[in-house]
Parts: structure tokens; sequence; C-alpha cells
């Protein structure tokens, strides 16, 4: 009881400062494995070396990533910090440092393929709008009504990552596909309103301020679940976005289909976006705001797949070698 408390606690103090529920989610499951494998011990009742236990654990027994294993690091310093009150101070050191790794990209080719082999909606349509426009997973999960501006050819992205704003272009092709969606969307919205569901979740409380602004049209997903759920904060059953497993499994079927030995995922295709841009000449600038990047940095990560390491043109030497030295005796 005490350890469930102590997480609730944990959790609502991420919210307090607006971490994402995948982080909240993830930073509770690293801070209960924390007590799990201290036989359920308080972490009042612990400390540095405990916790250096722990991570020497992920890293030399379950030997995860060094990325995971700075997460969960920065989960139990979190609980420690902000809800414990307790400073830990000589903890830097268990940071891992991380793999510098090229994302994959799929070639032009190779993505129509895969897209073309995507035949369910609307998860088809959702693979597209990743591709299409850059967007990350969740953001294009909850794209709501009125994010979409067809006047203007412009979707807008409300609190992606780091939560920030931004637009990007909506694909020409996909305005036709974006409306029928849309008209099945609000056919469903037509029933919740019927049935007197509450209105779709939205952020930072606003339906405190204005009442019942869940239930407007402009707020209800372009992509919503076919069937209610408890939401897992507020513990209300109402309708929310279509599930992230299911898209994940219809592209990572159509790249089997497809041939693509790749390993593809739904952020696949944000990479792709990026890529494809600087290969047809765009600036790297303005792929950076495209893809809501803080800094340029990250974006020139794609510069290396266009010219790795700054090497495209230079010749290999055995190339050059006489033809007669290249055949075995």
């Amino acid at each position: 009881m005490a350890e469930k408390k102590l997480l609730d606690q944990l959790a609502d103090a991420l919210r307090v400062k607006h971490y994402s529920r995948k982080t909240v989610d993830s930073y509770v499951k690293w801070c209960r494995q924390f007590i799990l494998f201290h036989g359920k011990r308080h972490p009042r009742e612990m400390g540095e070396r405990e916790v250096g236990e722990f991570v020497s654990h992920l890293a030399n027994a379950r030997h995860v990533a060094g990325s995971t294993q700075n997460q969960a690091f920065f989960a139990i310093r979190f609980l420690y910090r902000e809800v414990l009150k307790i400073e830990l101070r000589h903890v830097d050191g268990l940071m891992a440092k991380t793999s510098k790794r090229l994302p994959v990209v799929l070639s032009r080719e190779e993505t129509a393929q895969v897209l073309d082999f995507i035949d369910a909606e609307p998860f088809n349509l959702m693979a597209r709008l990743l591709y299409g426009a850059g967007l990350r997973l969740a953001e294009c999960q909850q794209l709501r009504f009125k994010d979409i501006e067809f006047s203007q050819g412009i979707i807008v992205v409300r609190g992606g990552k780091g939560n920030k704003d931004r637009t990007v272009p909506l694909p020409k092709s996909l305005v036709k596909p974006l409306m029928d969606q849309m008209a099945i969307a609000r056919r469903l919205w037509e029933t919740d309103i019927q049935r007197g569901m509450p209105g779709v979740y939205v952020p930072d409380a606003l339906d405190v301020k204005y009442k019942n602004i869940g239930s407007e049209l402009g707020w209800f997903w372009v992509f919503p679940a076919q069937n209610y759920s408890i939401d897992p904060v507020t513990k209300i059953r109402r309708r929310h976005h279509q599930h992230e497993s299911e898209l994940q499994r219809a592209i990572r079927r159509a790249a089997q289909k497809a041939g693509v030995l790749k390993h593809v995922t739904p952020h696949t295709f944000r990479h792709c976006f990026a890529s494809h841009l600087l290969w047809a000449g765009y600036d790297i600038r303005t792929v950076q705001d495209l893809m809501g990047h803080n800094s340029v940095k990250t974006t020139m990560v794609y510069l290396h797949i266009l010219q790795p390491a700054g090497w495209k043109g230079v010749q290999s030497p055995l190339d050059n070698m006489p033809v007669g030295s290249l055949i075995q005796r």
C-alpha cells in the first residue's frame, strides 16, 4: 500500500511538470522495479549504494541499452529529488554512454512499397501522414478536427515533443482521404453525443475552465477508437484515439509483405520524411522547423545518410586496382 501511494505521488509530480503520459508510465515502471529489486524496501531506507546496485544490474545482468539504463536512472533520481526531497549527490557516474546510431531510412521505392501494402484503414492513411507530414506517432494519433486546416493546406501539430506547437504541410494527395476519414469520425462523435457520453480528453484542464469543451466537434479525434475505454488518469469511460499497437502491427506486416529487410516502425516514416526532403535539395533549417527539432544538430544526423561522413564521391581503392589483380590465382 505504501509502495502504491509513493508511486501515485511520483505520477502526480510528473504530471505537475507536464511530462507526457508515456514518460509518466515509464518512470513509474522503473521506480517500481527499483523497489521490488530491493525486496520492497522504501526508497527512504535506501540511498546511492542501492541505486548503483540496481543500475549495475540493468547494465550487467539484463544488458539493457544505454538509453534504457539512463531512463531508469533519471526516473529514480526524479523520485528522490522531486518526491522524497532527497538529493543523490554522487550518482552521476551511473549514467551510461549512449550509442550514436544512424536512423533506419527507406529508399523512396521501399517507402512506396510498404505504404501500398498497408491495406487496412485508417492505418494506411495514418502511415501516409507519418511520412507525408513528418509526424511522430503520438502526434498523428492525437490529431483533432480543428488541427486540419484544408483552406491553408496545413496541419497544426499541438503539444508535440517538448510541448511545442508547429505547422507542417498537408499533403495534397491526402486531402480527400482525410475528408472521408473525418466524415467517419464525425458519425462516431454524433453517436457519442446522442448517448450522452463524456467528451474526449482535453489538455491543461480546459474542461474545468470551459464546461463540455471536450464534447465539441473541433476537439474530437480525427482517428477515434471504435470502442470506449477507461481513461487511466481520470478513470472516465469515454472514446479515445486509435491505439498505437494496431498501426505498429499493420506497418510491420506491410514491410514483411513488401520484402523490406530493414526494421520498419511508424517512426521510420518520420526519418524518411526528413531524409527525402534533404535528398530533394531542401535546406537543413527548413527540415529542422518541419521536424520540430530544438537544435539543428539533431537534424544533421540525416546528412550522414545523405552524405555519409562527408565521403560521398570517394572511390574505394579496391576499385582502382588492375583487373588482373582482382582475379584469384
